[in-house]
């Protein structure tokens, strides 16, 4: 099970979020409090938006918390908007191109999960991509399977409806297989103007997913927060992060956010065929 992080608000350096909180990503890829993967060392990467029609990119197969090119980039890079995550791999083996964000055109993706046995059927899943988009594949992981799927189903246009349609043809070919509860997933999505998540999952229960409180309650836990980061400033995470963690909001399962200028919309979130 990965870790991720996506923050929208004023523009700050990277390391006010990956490395200054009190139990930061970069602490999170040695000791998260998931007791399934507890440590998340099998890459990671970061990407943010900034003047540039795409979004930057860096990606490496170290550890997160020994790499000093991070440390050193996060001090450095400034942005409004940017998404890192922490990789505990599954099945897909540990090289550059599995380690995500996944990048196309302006849109950025990370995925905290799995599809369950989707070695039975990634074949059925990889032909349903969009011919014109496949050359963008440049690794083997389920991530960057259903963030592809996402895009033919219409993730540019319509990101609620193409999430719910690739979760659902998913599901479906998953069933043809005798695999009957195929998706634990959360996930980030943006084309640097909004954020999009997900907590969703086919069985009973999914990741964990949380957002930072209302800008109300965190000029009331901490106003200095709010000169630092911005009246817009709002985050998602897989774990909570700082000294009041406490105060985050649990995402619901089954739910699509969408964050705007520091608002956050909330819609069900439901697999369709």
């Amino acid at each position: 099970m990965c870790r991720w992080l996506a923050y929208s608000g004023g523009s700050i350096p990277l390391e006010d979020l990956l490395f200054k909180p009190q139990h930061n990503l970069i602490d999170q890829s040695m000791s998260s409090r998931s007791k399934d993967t507890p440590t998340n060392g099998d890459g990671f990467g970061v990407g943010w938006y900034g003047d540039r029609e795409q979004p930057g990119l860096f990606r490496s197969i170290q550890p997160a918390w020994n790499d000093t090119n991070l440390r050193d980039l996060a001090a450095h890079v400034e942005s409004p908007l940017f998404m890192a995550h922490v990789r505990a791999t599954s099945l897909a083996t540990v090289q550059q191109t599995n380690c995500h964000p996944f990048r196309y055109r302006n849109w950025l993706f990370v995925h905290n999960g799995e599809i369950e046995e989707v070695q039975k059927f990634r074949r059925e899943l990889l032909m349903a991509i969009d011919p014109a988009i496949f050359e963008n594949v440049l690794g083997s992981t389920d991530s960057e399977i259903m963030f592809h799927l996402a895009i033919t189903f219409g993730l540019e246009s319509d990101p609620h409806g193409a999430l719910q349609r690739m979760a659902g043809f998913v599901e479906k070919t998953a069933r043809s297989y005798g695999v009957d509860e195929a998706i634990w997933m959360t996930l980030g999505v943006s084309d640097g103007t909004s954020l999009y998540a997900v907590r969703y999952a086919s069985g009973p229960k999914a990741p964990t997913l949380y957002h930072t409180p209302s800008i109300k309650e965190i000029e009331r836990i901490n106003p200095a927060a709010l000169e630092r980061f911005g009246e817009s400033a709002c985050a998602i995470v897989s774990e909570a992060i700082g000294p009041h963690a406490k105060q985050w909001p649990l995402v619901p399962e089954g739910s699509f956010l969408h964050l705007q200028a520091g608002e956050i919309e909330v819609k069900p979130f439901k697999a369709q065929s």
